[in-house]
């Protein structure tokens, strides 16, 4: 099991200091949340994507590449790529470039966002979102996996005898998560294409989840890719850890009372106990998500948030650490001793590699070479349209 943390990159108030950060404070501070998880042993680190205050994180690829310069071997990630308003084009770029100036390190969660805003912003219609998202996802997944592709569709411009560029590295597009709250057909979209299905169930009760990936898990069977077991599934966590459980309590809620997403509604002890938000001692983190996952079967990564609200960076380090030193070695032991022969493994940028190789064996095929293979004409300033137009 894969167990990181996510930032939403929010700038908000310290309702105990009244201290608020300037965008460079928190832009660095997640930078140093990063570089934390991977001194603490944590495996994945995601950045999310928003557009609008009062978030900074506007540039996510850009962030992971300057951790990815500081970091060896923690895996990059997003939380969520914006699959609806930005270019499948630039998406598969980036993250190829960021695959290569990584070794393999990045994997991305593609999602809609909850912003309605944003959609007219980057000339989309928040109306369409969802065929948006899937017309844009099926582009995507051509662009990393065809040398050279025509495509035409509503959502952006059409393409002839299009190379995206880098290719991907060692041949292999990084993995993807489709993220969801609530929404059948991004499910539907994970299994066709035998992806991730990350469900950031932090406001949601537990059957609600449990039966957002079991729909999942059977339609995941149901397209042929394996079995249930077999499916690749990630969760969202809340959690604010003391060594004693009252003192996190204290501590976490004039950040819970304050917080835009959930402060003045219901209180804490309310919200903790209708959702997966989990206050206290590390070993009740511990406790309260294994009894999660039995209803949730095996789960393949599972990412905290820590660092919202207004929490001063000293608590989200502490957080970071009670993960690395006391959550993170438990939950990753619960998931070897429950998984089956079947149960699929934590996706790696290595193990994608392999199974791809073995694949090839199987097939018969040759294996693969990493060598440019892009001879298409005038590649040096493109291939031109008027002689398209003509062939």
């Amino acid at each position: 099991m894969q167990v990181g943390v996510l930032s939403v990159s929010d700038v908000s108030e310290d309702p105990t200091t009244h201290h608020v950060p300037t965008e460079h404070e928190r832009i660095t501070n997640i930078v140093r949340m990063a570089k934390a998880a991977e001194d603490a042993g944590l495996d994945v680190v995601a950045i999310g994507e928003h557009h609008n205050p009062p978030f900074v994180s506007s540039s996510p690829t850009t962030t992971l590449a300057y951790i990815g310069a500081q970091t060896q071997r923690i895996i990059l990630s997003t939380g969520t790529t914006l699959i609806t308003t930005n270019d499948p084009v630039k998406i598969a770029e980036d993250f190829a470039m960021l695959q290569h100036l990584t070794n393999g390190r990045v994997d991305l969660m593609l999602g809609r966002g909850n912003t309605a805003p944003v959609y007219p912003w980057f000339g989309q219609d928040i109306r369409r979102g969802v065929p948006v998202a899937l017309e844009k996802y099926e582009l995507l997944h051509r662009l990393w996996r065809e040398e050279m592709m025509d495509w035409q569709g509503t959502s952006r411009t059409p393409l002839q005898s299009f190379t995206s560029v880098p290719r991907p590295l060692d041949g292999v597009p990084p993995f993807v998560w489709h993220g969801t709250i609530r929404n059948a057909a991004t499910i539907d979209q994970a299994a066709k294409y035998g992806n991730g299905l990350f469900v950031n169930n932090i406001f949601w009760p537990f059957d609600h989840t449990s039966d957002m990936i079991s729909m999942y898990r059977e339609r995941f069977e149901g397209y042929g890719h394996g079995t249930r077991n077999q499916a690749i599934v990630g969760i969202g966590a809340h959690a604010f850890m003391a060594k004693r459980s009252q003192d996190a309590i204290d501590r976490f809620r004039p950040y819970f009372n304050n917080a835009p997403v959930y402060g003045h509604g219901p209180s804490l002890e309310e919200f903790m106990r209708e959702t997966p938000l989990t206050v206290g001692s590390p070993q009740q983190v511990v406790d309260r998500y294994a009894r999660m996952l039995q209803s949730y079967g095996p789960v393949q990564r599972i990412l905290f948030l820590v660092d919202h609200a207004g929490l001063p960076i000293g608590d989200v380090l502490e957080q970071i650490e009670f993960l690395g030193s006391e959550v993170a070695p438990q939950l990753r032991a619960l998931f070897d001793e429950r998984k089956t022969a079947d149960t699929a493994l934590p996706p790696t940028h290595e193990r994608l590699v392999a199974a791809r190789d073995a694949q090839l064996r199987a097939e018969g095929k040759p294996a693969f070479h990493d060598h440019y293979l892009f001879e298409t004409g005038d590649n040096w300033t493109g291939l031109r349209a008027e002689d398209q137009s003509r062939n």
